[in-house]
């Protein structure tokens, strides 16, 4: 029996990501952010989420990626993974996309950047390449860091 897994597809630059869907809690058009003094360049602030205070990353920053205007496009990602949560700005999410794990290539063959720690495998979806985040790794790496 082929095992799938749903991922909520998002884009970053010309480059589609996928995150377990899981792990999302919801998914916002960017809101108000209150930026928090002293932190790293790619903690954009926190966000009010129904009552809870939810830390913004910037994943365009986290990854080393140029800053950009936020657009009509733009989403924050909010995920809950081990009781954290957090929220990532990305520059647009639309699709939740079934990949089979026999669809999905280990990372290992790829890896040279920095974001490439991140990166858990590389997922084929009819002609695209879907990057698959290590969630926790991301999520740990950014909450240990503030």
């Amino acid at each position: 029996m082929k095992k799938t897994n749903k991922y909520v597809v998002f884009k970053l630059k010309e480059e589609y990501y996928g995150i377990p869907i899981s792990y999302v809690k919801t998914l916002e058009k960017t809101t108000d952010i209150t930026r928090v003094p002293n932190a790293d360049n790619y903690v954009k602030g926190v966000m009010n989420l129904r009552g809870e205070v939810v830390p913004v990353i910037d994943l365009r920053l986290r990854f080393g990626f140029e800053k950009k205007e936020e657009d009509e496009d733009a989403r924050t990602i909010v995920l809950e993974i081990d009781d954290i949560v957090i929220g990532l700005n990305v520059d647009s999410s639309s699709e939740v996309l079934t990949i089979d794990d026999e669809d999905i290539d280990s990372a290992a063959k790829f890896t040279n950047s920095f974001e490439d720690d991140f990166i858990k495998g590389i997922g084929k979806f009819d002609d695209r390449m879907i990057i698959i985040i290590d969630t926790h790794k991301l999520v740990n790496t950014c909450h240990k860091e503030n």
